[in-house]
């Protein structure tokens, strides 16, 4: 019996690590709160008279909210959209990306691992308790480090 005891034991710690590595609980952003991250960032760049496209994807880089501004250009839309997924597959500032690449040329292949990043500036991690959720990307300032401006106001605002 007193064999037992170890391999039970063995038994019940490894079965449950094992029934607790087969699901994950993540943290999501809402589609609300997304929609009123991509409004904040509109708005916030309509105050410098800035025509922007702002769009939230969620952690898998999949839209959950878009909004272009009635003047902002169509190319804006896979702009932003390619900013934020960027931001949240890499977990960084885009801008961060593009310093990396021109600082660093050996690191240039990094923007041809995906159809879906662009290393501009614009694009910002989403987090909640030091936890990557969602991203936003804003394209259509006169300037990437406008469009941060405006992603990361919209962030403060609605975050708080």
């Amino acid at each position: 019996m007193k064999n037992l005891t170890p391999l039970y034991l063995a038994c019940a710690v490894f079965g449950t690590s094992a029934s607790a590595a087969t699901t994950l609980a993540e943290t999501q952003l809402s589609s609300g709160t997304a929609f009123e991250l991509a409004q904040a960032a509109v708005a916030q760049c309509a105050k410098d008279n800035y025509a922007v496209t702002a769009t939230v994807v969620d952690r898998s880089g999949r839209v959950l909210a878009q909004l272009r501004q009635n003047n902002a250009g169509p190319h804006t839309l896979d702009s932003s959209r390619k900013k934020a997924f960027t931001a949240v597959s890499m977990k960084q500032p885009t801008a961060n990306l593009m310093n990396l690449v021109n600082d660093k040329p050996l690191m240039a292949p990094l923007k041809d691992m995906d159809d879906n990043l662009l290393f501009l500036a614009g694009g910002l991690p989403v987090s909640v308790d030091n936890q990557v959720v969602a991203a936003i990307g804003v394209g259509g300032a006169p300037g990437g480090h406008l469009d941060v401006a405006c992603a990361d106001a919209a962030i403060k605002a609605v975050l708080k």
